[in-house]
C-alpha cells in the first residue's frame, strides 16, 4: 500500500509519539487537573508543559486552548470573537472557516468579502488590500490551501491587519509542522492547528493559540474544574474554553511530537522539498494530466485532473487496482473548486509524507498514466 493522503492525516508517527500515547493510556488515566491526587496533578503538569512547548514552537506569547480538532479550534476562533462587522476571507478556505462565516452572514451579523487571486493561483497582499473597509473586524485565512498547496502572504497580511486594528485569524491545519510559523513576526492573533498532520501527532486533539490580550467568548459550556458553584461559564484562560475531559494521551503524543519536529525540522523540510519536486516532475510528464499547483506551493501537495473524469473515479481505481491512497472530490473547499472550475469533477489530490519514496512516486505516476491511456 502507498499512502498519499497526508493532508488528511499523516501516516508516519514517530516511535516517541506512539510510546508517549501508550504510556499515557497505561499509566496516566486520570482527569488532568480536575482532582487533587497525584495522578491528576501529574496529568496537569504534562498538559501545561505541552502548552509551553507549543507556544515556544510557534513563537507565540499568549494562551493555548486544547480543542477536539482543528475544526473545533476554528469555530471557537470565529464564533467566539466575531459579533458584528465586515469580515474578509479567501476562496482557498476549508468549510471549517466558510461554514461558520456564512452562518454569521445568514444571521445578518456580518458582511463577508471573499478574495480570489487576481493573477494565477497565488494570493497576494494586494488581492486583500482593496477588500478592507471601515468596519472590517477580522481577516480569516488559511496559511496553506488544502487543495493546491498555495501559501498565503501571512507576513504582509499580518501587517495590514495590525495597522488597522483588525483581528487576524489563521488556519494552520496544512502548514504547522511543514513550514515555519512565527505568530509574533506575522502578527497572528489566533492560530488553529491540526497536530495529527504536519506535527505527526495523533488524532484526538486540536489547538487554538491565542495572542495575549485577545478577548474570546466561550462557545462550549460545561465543567471546567474551576468556579464549579457558578452557573455561568467562566472566561478565564484556558479553563473556560476547555469544558470536559481533556484527551491526555493525545496531548502526551503532541508533547513528544513537538520535540521530534524541532529535532528533525531541517531534515524533514529537505525530504519534503525533494519529494515534492520529484512528484511534480513525474506527474507533469503524464499526458492528459492537468496539475493545479502554484509556484509558491507547499512541497508535496498537489491536485490534478484527467480530462472530464470524475476525481472520485480516479481515486477509486488508484485504491482498488493499485493500492494507492489518494483523495478525490471537493476536499471540503467548495469555493476553491468554483475558482478552479472543477466543481463538476472535483480534483484528485496527492499529498506526500516524509516516509514516501521516489520509487513510490514512480509507481503513482505510472498508475495515473495507465488510467489516462484507458480514457
Amino acid at each position: 500500500m502507498i499512502y498519499a493522503d497526508n493532508s488528511a492525516s499523516t501516516f508516519f508517527k514517530p516511535d516517541c509519539v506512539i510510546n508517549a500515547v501508550t504510556n499515557a493510556i497505561r499509566f496516566l488515566p486520570a482527569n488532568p487537573g480536575r482532582s487533587g491526587h497525584s495522578l491528576s496533578l501529574k496529568g496537569a503538569r504534562l498538559v501545561e508543559n505541552t502548552r509551553r512547548k507549543l507556544l515556544d514552537y510557534l513563537g507565540a506569547d499568549g494562551e493555548v486552548i486544547f480543542t477536539a480538532n482543528c475544526t473545533d479550534a476554528l469555530n471557537l476562533a470565529i464564533l467566539g470573537t466575531i459579533e458584528r462587522g465586515h469580515v474578509i476571507t479567501s476562496v482557498y478556505e476549508h468549510n471549517s472557516v466558510l461554514r461558520p462565516l456564512f452562518h454569521l452572514k445568514r444571521l445578518g451579523r456580518i458582511a463577508l468579502t471573499v478574495v480570489a487571486p487576481k493573477r494565477g493561483l497565488t494570493l497576494s497582499a494586494d488581492d486583500f488590500l482593496s477588500a478592507f473597509q471601515r468596519d472590517t473586524v477580522a481577516v480569516v485565512v488559511t496559511h496553506v490551501s488544502n487543495v493546491t498547496g498555495a501559501i498565503s502572504p501571512l507576513f504582509k497580511l499580518g501587517e495590514l491587519c495590525r495597522s488597522r486594528g483588525v483581528l487576524f485569524i489563521v488556519d494552520g491545519a496544512q502548514s504547522v509542522g511543514y513550514t515555519t510559523v512565527d505568530m509574533k513576526k506575522t502578527n497572528i492573533d489566533m492560530l488553529a492547528l491540526a497536530p495529527h498532520k504536519g506535527l505527526h501527532a495523533t488524532q484526538g486533539v486540536g489547538a487554538l493559540v491565542v495572542r495575549g490580550g485577545v478577548k474570546l467568548n466561550p462557545i462550549r459550556f460545561g465543567g471546567t474544574g474551576t468556579s464549579s458553584l457558578s452557573l455561568t461559564q467562566p472566561t478565564d484562560f484556558p479553563d473556560g474554553y476547555e469544558s470536559g475531559t481533556l484527551p491526555t494521551p493525545a496531548i502526551a503524543g503532541l508533547n513528544s511530537a513537538i520535540s521530534w519536529c524541532e529535532k528533525n525540522d531541517l531534515q524533514n523540510k529537505v525530504v519534503m522539498q525533494n519529494l515534492g519536486e520529484y512528484l511534480f516532475e513525474k506527474l507533469s510528464a503524464v499526458a492528459g494530466v492537468k496539475i493545479f499547483q502554484p509556484e509558491n506551493a507547499l512541497h508535496g501537495l498537489l491536485s490534478f485532473s484527467v480530462s472530464s473524469l470524475p476525481s472520485d473515479y480516479i481515486t477509486e481505481v488508484l485504491s482498488n487496482e493499485y493500492d494507492i491512497c489518494a483523495r478525490g472530490g471537493i476536499h471540503c473547499a467548495p469555493l476553491t473548486h468554483r475558482f478552479l472550475n472543477s466543481e463538476k469533477t472535483g480534483l484528485t489530490r496527492l499529498s506526500l509524507g516524509i516516509d514516501n519514496t521516489t520509487t513510490q512516486i514512480d509507481y503513482i505516476a505510472s498508475a495515473i498514466a495507465e488510467i489516462t491511456k484507458k480514457h
